[in-house]
């Protein structure tokens, strides 16, 4: 029986758990409040989510770098979700799509502040051998505030059908995140944490830098680069027939998929590798985007979101323990924050590309566009980057 995960890593995933479940009762009905209330196209669409994402990853990098240097990573992580949850229900606000950009923005600038030193935070206080089934249940926990988000909305959009009222309403678990983080969330000062030695690509365990972490870079920037923003597989929902309140329950079912696989997702990198971990769910995605290209029925599209979410359990994990396995113990921190400015920085010319594509040629030019570019990616993690040694 494996042994139970620290507490600092459940504390934080409930912290997760909490701000998704606010995050997702507003998402979810993002892309109808831009195109139907506030008259925004698809392309428009693409630059918010692009943009908001590319923000969020270039502040991955400096509060990522600078967590390395502070006794403790903790203050990045409350101001980083801290402000998040104060600028996410203010959409409600919005009577024109530039609105919706700037608190997208704002909301991702936070989202940048914590996740690095987060992430960095959960290495280091995780045994080695549990690290892919830590990150696994980091994302579940996080996946199952995914469910509670739009079942909450759901419900919400049954006695009104005043979308603004809805995203006031998810302060309140916001609220209760923040709450948890401050009081819940013990860290010690980094000089009395003792770090396990760093893996084989870190070199001298300094920093990052070296040929095996940026080769799995690049390739995590050929996947990325046609992975956009879910919103656009909302509106595809939209055109296949499933009709707006249905939005937010087929949202859940693909959130129920990635909370109940995502720590099997994690436990299984450890046992098998993460390269084989990511080559399926890699795989997968570019199976379920090349479904969504040709779907024509909400049926169809409520068993591809289900499918999509195999791919979520099977790579947010391995993705980020690889990452902890690659780099330096003492720059794990940058080394997250490069990580997620190319995962989120690449968001940008991704949206923006299935936005233009979308628009000239159709969905399925659009999607189909983003199968190949997933398949293309999982031949160079197979033959491009090694699996390394478990930290």
């Amino acid at each position: 029986m494996a042994a139970p995960l620290p507490r600092p890593v459940k504390a934080l995933g409930l912290v997760s758990l909490l701000t998704d479940a606010s995050s997702e009762m507003i998402y979810p009905l993002l892309p109808a409040f831009l195109t139907g209330t506030l008259r925004a196209g698809p392309a428009f669409l693409g630059v918010v989510e692009g943009l908001a994402e590319a923000v969020a990853a270039l502040v991955k990098i400096v509060s990522g770098t600078l967590s390395d240097r502070m006794p403790r990573r903790k203050p990045a992580v409350v101001a980083g979700y801290g402000l998040s949850s104060l600028v996410r229900p203010l959409v409600a606000l919005a009577t024109a799509p530039v609105h919706v950009l700037a608190v997208r923005v704002l909301d991702r600038l936070g989202k940048g502040v914590r996740g690095a030193p987060r992430d960095a935070l959960l290495a280091e206080v995780t045994p080695g051998q549990d690290l892919g089934r830590a990150y696994g249940f980091h994302r579940a926990m996080d996946h199952a505030g995914a469910v509670a988000g739009p079942l909450l909305a759901s419900a919400a959009l049954l006695f009104t059908s005043d979308l603004r009222l809805v995203f006031w309403l998810a302060a309140g678990p916001a609220a209760l995140a923040m709450a948890a983080l401050v009081f819940g969330v013990r860290e010690e000062a980094r000089g009395a944490v003792a770090r396990p030695p760093s893996g084989a690509g870190s070199g001298d365990g300094s920093h990052p830098a070296g040929r095996p972490f940026v080769v799995y870079l690049a390739v995590l920037a050929v996947f990325t680069l046609g992975n956009s923003s879910d919103a656009f597989l909302l509106l595809r929902a939209q055109e296949a027939g499933v009709g707006l309140a249905a939005i937010p329950l087929l949202w859940t079912l693909h959130h129920v998929v990635k909370a109940a696989a995502s720590t099997w997702g994690g436990a299984l990198s450890d046992r098998v590798g993460r390269r084989r971990a990511i080559l399926g769910g890699w795989a997968i995605y570019a199976l379920a985007y090349a479904g969504f290209a040709v779907a024509r029925s909400p049926l169809e599209v409520a068993l591809l979101f289900a499918v999509y979410g195999l791919f979520h359990a099977l790579t947010e994990g391995p993705e980020r323990a690889l990452v902890a396995e690659l780099a330096g113990s003492a720059g794990r921190g940058r080394a997250f924050g490069l990580y997620h400015a190319v995962t989120g920085g690449m968001l940008l010319p991704a949206s923006l590309l299935t936005g233009v594509l979308w628009q000239t040629f159709g969905a399925p030019a659009a999607l189909g566009t983003g199968a190949f570019l997933a398949a293309l990616a999982a031949v160079g993690i197979w033959r491009l980057v090694p699996e390394p040694r478990a930290i």
